[in-house]
């Protein structure tokens, strides 16, 4: 498989490893198409090798894909069990991706000094924060469920609703759809607490007038959309329509700035000067963004300390805000595809303050 293929050229042919270890989920998923399992050992020539518990392993035979499943059981030594098969391919320089202390004692001794391992967990961040054609088609796919359930909180959104109550009619709108779920913790946050990045949904009932934060992400075949809309439970007042319009240019101008080659640390400026220029830049207080995939939080990262250059096919938010305490915040995001020319907003949806 291409991925597999992938993975090969970075750590056998340019890194000169034997074989690479995959002990983190979503990597085993990436690369194998199943989830629930323990590990993967991709060795420089021959067959891989998928290691799965008996809770597991149905599924891991009937959904993965391109690799050998192996049972593990209950009382079995994992690590004695990987080491025997590390020495059978004769391997004397192991790659992996992550590794806990003690996992990496216990690999170590079972080895006995043999092999030795070094973590380049980066080699498939590499391959995963670009995405080929089919990923980005079901990134599309979950950003389209998203921005269906963006549509219902405008409706919904009132005086004397509850945030969860908006979060259960986001859901239950974007699962019938046919998400399958949420990329994380669904965010209806009003009041004051929209003035918290993070502020999640409360049994609250939302007040007249109050800002409302809604950030949302529906996950589909795995991948996570992301999306951020901020609405006013009635008619906003003249400062919050001005601190929205700020917001909103921010994003804009950071929009127009996404292309390839760009360096994530000015398309973060871009925004970040449109909100420093107004007077309000102390209450820019996290990252323009972050890539999207399996994850919903992913390389590149788009902040004023990143290292990454924007590349085609990667997938990022851009998502400025401004959070001033004791009055509330305004977030607007959207999930964004870099291609050839101008990059495409794979998420939709009202740029207004208001509710419908």
């Amino acid at each position: 498989m291409d991925r597999e293929k992938a993975l090969k050229q970075k750590a056998f042919q340019k890194k000169g490893f034997d074989g690479f270890l995959v002990f983190n989920g979503i990597n085993q998923l990436y690369l194998a198409g199943v989830q629930g399992t323990s590990c993967l050992l991709i060795p420089k020539k021959g067959e891989g090798t998928v290691y799965v518990y008996s809770v597991n392993y149905e599924q891991a035979r009937a959904e993965g894909r391109g690799f050998r499943i192996e049972l593990v059981k209950r009382n079995e030594n994992l690590m004695a069990k990987i080491a025997a098969q590390v020495k059978s391919f004769k391997m004397k320089k192991l790659a992996v991706d992550t590794l806990s202390y003690e996992s990496c004692r216990s690999l170590a001794k079972e080895l006995r000094g043999k092999t030795k391992l070094k973590v380049q967990g980066n080699l498939i961040w590499d391959l995963r924060k670009v995405k080929d054609g089919e990923e980005i088609k079901l990134i599309r796919r979950a950003c389209e469920l998203t921005s269906i359930g963006m549509k219902v909180a405008y409706e919904a959104i009132r005086p004397g609703i509850k945030e969860i109550e908006v979060a259960a009619e986001i859901e239950y709108a974007m699962r019938k759809k046919g998400s399958w779920g949420t990329s994380f913790e669904t965010i209806v946050a009003s009041g004051a607490r929209s003035a918290f990045p993070h502020g999640g949904c409360l049994d609250k009932k939302i007040r007249p007038g109050e800002l409302v934060v809604v950030d949302i992400g529906a996950r589909y075949m795995h991948y996570c959309g992301d999306m951020t809309r901020t609405i006013s439970a009635g008619k906003p007042t003249a400062k919050q329509k001005k601190l929205f319009e700020i917001v909103k240019q921010a994003q804009e101008k950071a929009y127009q700035t996404i292309r390839p080659k760009a360096r994530a640390k000015d398309v973060d400026a871009a925004a970040r000067k449109i909100i420093t220029t107004a007077g309000y830049g102390e209450y820019f207080c996290h990252g323009l963004g972050h890539g999207v995939g399996l994850e919903v939080h992913e390389p590149p990262t788009l902040n004023g300390e990143s290292k990454d250059r924007l590349g085609i096919g990667n997938i990022v938010t851009n998502e400025p805000g401004m959070y001033l305490t004791g009055f509330g915040g305004i977030r607007i995001e959207d999930s964004v595809l870099v291609q050839k020319g101008q990059a495409e907003k794979l998420t939709v949806g009202p740029y207004s303050l208001e509710a419908e």
